[in-house]
C-alpha cells in the first residue's frame, strides 16, 4: 500500500464523485433560469411547472453537492498538510471568497427561489434565479482561480519557504484561468442540458406529458449544442495554451516521445509503451496537430524525451514525464464524448426546425436517453488529463507531488478514510438516483395537485424530499 498513491487516489475518487453534481446544478440553475424567464415574458403557465419540475431535481443535486464538496476539502488537512502549509497563503484565498461571496449568494437566493413562487412578484422572483445561477458560475471561478495556480502559478513570492500571495490581480488574470474557465463553464452547461434532454427523451418515448418534455426537449438541445460547441472551442485554445506553459502535459497527451516533425501529424490512436518510450499501431491524421498547437498547418511540438533532459537542467534529477497512457487515452475519451454530443445536438435542432418532434423517432430518443452519460464521461475524462498530466508536479514548478503529503499521516489511515468515503459517497448516489427516479416518474404535474394545498409547491415534494 503505497502512500502516495493511497491519498492520490482518495483525492481523485471525492473531486471526480463531487464534479458529478457541481457542473449539474450549474446547467441546471441555467435551464430553469431560461424557462422561467420565457413564463414571465409570454405568460404561459406551462414553462412555470417546467422551472418547478426541473428545480426539484435541481434541489436534491445541490444539496449532495454539498455535502460532497465538504468531504473535499477535509483532505487538504489530513492527508496533504504539506501542500496546505506551502499554498495556503495563495489558495485559501479563492476558496474563501467563494465560501463567502459566491456560495452565500447562491444559497441566499436558492432560499428566496423555493418559497417566493407566491410571495415576490414574477420579475423579483426571475430575478432570483438568475443570481443563482450567476452564483453557481461564480464559484466555479474561484475554484478554478486556485488550480490555476496549480497549473500556473503567478501573483506570488517565496517567503519562510512558503508560496505567499503579493499579486492578486495575477492571480485573477492568469492566462490558465481564462481558458480553463470559459471550457469547464460551457462543460457544465452541457452537462445540465443533456441530462434535461435525456429525461424528456424517456418521457417520450412512455408518451408521457407530451407537450411539457417535448418544449423541455427543445429548450435543452438548443443549449446543448451552443454550449458544446463552446467547449470545442475553448478546449481547442487550452491546448494551444499547454503548448506554451505546460509542454510536458500537451506532449504525453499525443504519445509523443522525439519531436513531431514538421508539419506535425496528430495521432487517433496508438499503442503506448511507456518502458520502451515508443508507440506502435499509430493511426495519424496528417497537419492537425500543429493546427490544434498552433492554428497552422506547419511548425512542430517538443517531444517529452527533450523535455524531460530540459526539465532536468532547470529542476533538478528526476523524472517527469507523467503518465502517458492515463494522458493520452484520457484525451482522446473527452474529445470522443465532446464530439458525439455536438453531432446529436445538431440531429435534435434539425429535428426541431423541420417540425418532426411531433412523433420523434424511437431509436433518437434512445441514443438522446443514453447520451445523458456524455458529458459525465467528458468531464471526467477532461479532469484526468489536465491532473495526471501535470504529474509529478502538485504545483506546477514549485512542489511536486510526493511532497505535498502529510508527514504523520499512514497508509492504513488513508486506505480506512479511502473507504469510509466511498461508502458514504455510495449511499449517497444510491439516495439521489432513487429521488430522482420518484420525482421522474410523477412527472411534472403532481406539484400543481399540491399548489391547492400550499402555495409553496416545494413544501411537499421539493424541500422534504432533500430533508
Amino acid at each position: 500500500m503505497d502512500l502516495i498513491m493511497l491519498a492520490r487516489t482518495q483525492f481523485a475518487s471525492t473531486t471526480i464523485f463531487h464534479f458529478f453534481f457541481v457542473p449539474v446544478s450549474i446547467g441546471l440553475a441555467l435551464l430553469i433560469a431560461i424557462m422561467e424567464t420565457i413564463y414571465v415574458v409570454k405568460g404561459r403557465e406551462e414553462y412555470k411547472q417546467m422551472a418547478q419540475f426541473w428545480g426539484k431535481l435541481f434541489l436534491i443535486n445541490f444539496a449532495i453537492g454539498i455535502v460532497t464538496g465538504i468531504l473535499q476539502e477535509f483532505q487538504f488537512g489530513m492527508n496533504w498538510s504539506n501542500y496546505s502549509r506551502f499554498v495556503g497563503d495563495v489558495f485559501g484565498a479563492p476558496l474563501a471568497i467563494e465560501a463567502l461571496l459566491a456560495f452565500f449568494m447562491e444559497s441566499t437566493f436558492i432560499g428566496l427561489w423555493i418559497f417566493g413562487w407566491e410571495r415576490l412578484s414574477p420579475k423579483l422572483h426571475l430575478l432570483c434565479i438568475w443570481l443563482v445561477t450567476l452564483g453557481t458560475s461564480m464559484s466555479a471561478f474561484w475554484i478554478l482561480a486556485a488550480n490555476s495556480f496549480m497549473q500556473r502559478p503567478v501573483g506570488f513570492t517565496i517567503a519562510n519557504g512558503r508560496a505567499e500571495m503579493n499579486d492578486i490581480f495575477a492571480l485573477l488574470g492568469n492566462g490558465q484561468l481564462w481558458v480553463e474557465f470559459p471550457h469547464t463553464l460551457l462543460g457544465a452547461f452541457a452537462t445540465g442540458a443533456f441530462l434535461v434532454t435525456g429525461i424528456s427523451a424517456w418521457k417520450l418515448l412512455k408518451g408521457q406529458e407530451m407537450s411539457f418534455f417535448r418544449k423541455s426537449f427543445q429548450i435543452a438541445a438548443l443549449v446543448g449544442l451552443i454550449a458544446s460547441v463552446g467547449v470545442a472551442l475553448f478546449g481547442h485554445q487550452q491546448a494551444q495554451y499547454l503548448v506554451k506553459t505546460q509542454p510536458m502535459k500537451m506532449a504525453a497527451s499525443e504519445g509523443l516521445w522525439g519531436k513531431s516533425g514538421d508539419p506535425a501529424p496528430w495521432t487517433v490512436i496508438a499503442s503506448i509503451d511507456p518502458i520502451k518510450q515508443k508507440n506502435s499501431g499509430e493511426i495519424k491524421i496528417p497537419y492537425l496537430l500543429s493546427y490544434l498547437s498552433h492554428s497552422q498547418f506547419s511548425g512542430e511540438v517538443k517531444g517529452m524525451l527533450e523535455l524531460q533532459a530540459q526539465y532536468t537542467e532547470q529542476y533538478g534529477p528526476g523524472n517527469y514525464i507523467p503518465p502517458v497512457r492515463t494522458t493520452f487515452w484520457s484525451f482522446r475519451i473527452m474529445v470522443a464524448a465532446g464530439s458525439i454530443m455536438i453531432l446529436v445536438g445538431m440531429y435534435a435542432i434539425y429535428l426541431w426546425v423541420r417540425h418532426k418532434m411531433t412523433k420523434p423517432a424511437n431509436w433518437f430518443m434512445r441514443i438522446m436517453v443514453a447520451s445523458i452519460s456524455l458529458p459525465f464521461i467528458a468531464n471526467t475524462a477532461g479532469w484526468i488529463m489536465t491532473e495526471i498530466g501535470r504529474q509529478p508536479w502538485t504545483v506546477f514548478g514549485l512542489m511536486r507531488t510526493e511532497d505535498g503529503i502529510s508527514p504523520s499521516v499512514s497508509a492504513g489511515q488513508v486506505l480506512f478514510s479511502l473507504l469510509s468515503f466511498t461508502a458514504i459517497y455510495s449511499v449517497l448516489a444510491v439516495i439521489m438516483v432513487m429521488l430522482f427516479i420518484r420525482i421522474i416518474k410523477k412527472g411534472p404535474y403532481e406539484s400543481t395537485k399540491s399548489t391547492h394545498e400550499s402555495s409553496d409547491p416545494y413544501d411537499k415534494e421539493g424541500y422534504h424530499a432533500i430533508s
